[in-house]
């Protein structure tokens, strides 16, 4: 039978327990990971707590709020209290996080290395599930003049469409790129298909005038770069 002592409501708890009453006595910076996705999603069910369904979501990731950040709408839904508009609520919170990193980026970027690549370019690929394919536009003192998506695929690969690239490198006047796309799976070491899509690009780009400097793979916390590894 279920315990109601032990599950009282938020409402019942103590004002200073409420996630929303602590916030505004203590600050922000006092609240659990699981008191903030409460606050987010608002309510729990009869048998459990908001505070409790946040604890049982977080557990799932083993209280990571990387892994937390790559589920959908659609994996978040299937948790028993999480219906459609709370698991938008969560993951549009965490994508603002995402774009808070973003936007405390310098915006006058010169790239000397593939650190300054990656660094450029990390908050983009931060959490996603599937693989992307992007461009750095640079121009001719290496400068950064563009960021720009170029296709999705799924976890194993995304199709990449030599004219899109070097359509969108004419459009934007670049002297030169870099190429960047992920790895879900964590393993940055380039397929044969990377590394001939690479080499075909770099010859269209000898063709054009405009140098393909180099092309990452990356997965969070880290990248490989092909310059560096001698693969081009």
């Amino acid at each position: 039978m279920f315990n109601y002592e032990n599950k009282l409501g938020i409402k019942a708890w103590a004002e200073a327990d409420r996630p929303r009453e602590k916030l505004l006595q203590q600050g922000r910076r006092q609240l659990t990971d699981a008191e903030l996705i409460a606050i987010l999603i608002g309510s729990g069910s009869k048998n459990e707590t908001a505070v409790d369904l946040s604890k049982r979501i977080l557990n799932s990731c083993h209280n990571d709020l990387h892994k937390l950040a790559q589920l959908g709408v659609k994996e978040l839904s299937k948790f028993k209290g999480i219906g459609e508009a709370k698991a938008i609520a969560i993951v549009a919170a965490l994508e603002l996080g995402r774009r808070r990193k973003d936007a405390e980026t310098p915006k006058t970027q010169k790239i000397n290395s593939s650190v300054d690549a990656y660094r450029a370019i990390k908050a983009d690929f931060e959490d996603l599930p599937h693989e992307e394919f992007w461009l750095l536009l640079l121009n001719r003192a290496n400068i950064i003049i563009g960021k720009h998506f170029v296709s999705k695929g799924g976890q194993a690969g995304t199709v990449v469409d030599p004219k899109m690239v070097f359509k969108i490198a004419l459009e934007h006047g670049a002297a030169s790129i870099v190429l960047i796309h992920n790895h879900p799976s964590g393993n940055l070491k380039p397929s044969q298909e990377d590394i001939n899509v690479t080499k075909k690009l770099m010859e269209l780009g000898k063709m054009m005038e405009i140098a393909v400097h180099d092309h990452l793979i990356v997965y969070n916390n880290s990248f490989l770069s092909f310059a560096d590894q001698g693969y081009i």
